[in-house]
């Protein structure tokens, strides 16, 4: 029997994926153990080595980092590089470790740290839905345990529903599926049409709570807005849920303090129908790109945000 290239890079890819999830495996297995100081020590210092070695990523980064300061010289951009891997580093360690720590606590430490909440919690009181859109910033993962100890302290069903990407293998899916549901979050797949939907749409027309992460148009069926001065593609989802269901969007950044966690909340974006949805997804990007600039180094933008930096097919 002959193997042909094609059947060689399947065989590859399949390796790959299992290698893949051996390593998360193990990572939430050995950082979760190792004492709090020697794992954030560690992964500073793998940081570090980023910022030193370079890489598409970190070129990426930087490059996206110089829209959000364009004032910036190259020392104070070389820096802020630093920190926001620094910050990336850090939500990786947490999240390998957040299972093994004290939720009550982490809530405690953030909840001193929230600001703009009203709206939210308002909405949330009075029983309606609200969809949250957040950008790749900050530890959203503690974020979460944030608002799931909110809506258990209010009355509320103490769960909201998310969506990701379906990794490979499946298995390496699960483990972030099941890490995200010990914390209170569901999690449905973003290639499941129907059943997404209809969870989606269930959770808000019950008054609960959907984040999405809003920063990046995975699908390529998004729309175009003005980010920092420049086109840029955001998905219209959070836009289209909040006018299909009358719930009030509110965007939503999830930081690092020194010892800790933040949160800041923008004002909700009502949206009333289809007609809306361009004009509130704008809406979104305008309070990302307050937000982001107020605090640029948890924003982990490792890779192409603005239209002119995404590959243009070649008729």
């Amino acid at each position: 029997m002959t193997v042909g290239p094609s059947s060689v890079g399947g065989v590859r890819e399949r390796v790959a994926q299992r290698l893949a999830d051996a390593e998360y495996a193990a990572a939430w297995r050995l950082v979760g153990l190792a004492p709090a100081r020697v794992a954030s020590g560690a992964f500073a210092l793998g940081a570090e080595l980023s910022a030193r070695r370079g890489g598409a990523g970190v070129a990426r980064l930087r490059a996206n980092l110089a829209r959000v300061v364009p004032a910036a010289a190259p020392a104070e951009l070389d820096e802020l590089v630093r920190a926001a891997l620094r910050s990336y580093a850090r939500y990786w360690c947490e999240a390998f470790r957040l299972p093994r720590m004290d939720l009550a606590a982490v809530y405690r430490s953030m909840d001193a740290h929230v600001r703009g909440a009203d709206p939210l919690l308002g909405e949330l009181r009075a029983g309606r839905g609200v969809v949250v859109a957040l950008p790749h910033s900050g530890n959203w993962d503690v974020a979460g345990v944030w608002l799931v100890e909110t809506l258990r302290r209010i009355g509320r069903e103490p769960s909201f529903t998310t969506v990701a990407q379906r990794l490979r293998p499946e298995s390496l899916y699960r483990r972030f599926v099941d890490y995200r549901a010990a914390l209170g979050i569901e999690v449905v797949a973003a290639d499941d049409g129907r059943a997404t939907h209809r969870a989606l749409t269930s959770r808000l027309r019950a008054g609960g709570v959907v984040c999405l992460l809003a920063d990046r148009d995975l699908s390529g069926a998004g729309t175009e807005v003005d980010l920092f001065g420049e086109p840029a593609r955001f998905p219209t989802g959070p836009a289209r849920l909040a006018g299909l269901t009358r719930a009030q969007l509110i965007p939503v950044y999830p930081g690092f303090t020194p010892n800790g966690w933040s949160v800041r909340m923008a004002a909700p974006i009502a949206v009333g129908g289809r007609a809306d949805v361009r004009t509130a997804t704008q809406s979104v990007a305008d309070a990302f790109a307050s937000l982001i600039a107020e605090k640029p180094a948890d924003w982990h933008a490792l890779q192409p945000v603005w239209s002119a930096d995404h590959p243009r097919s070649v008729p």
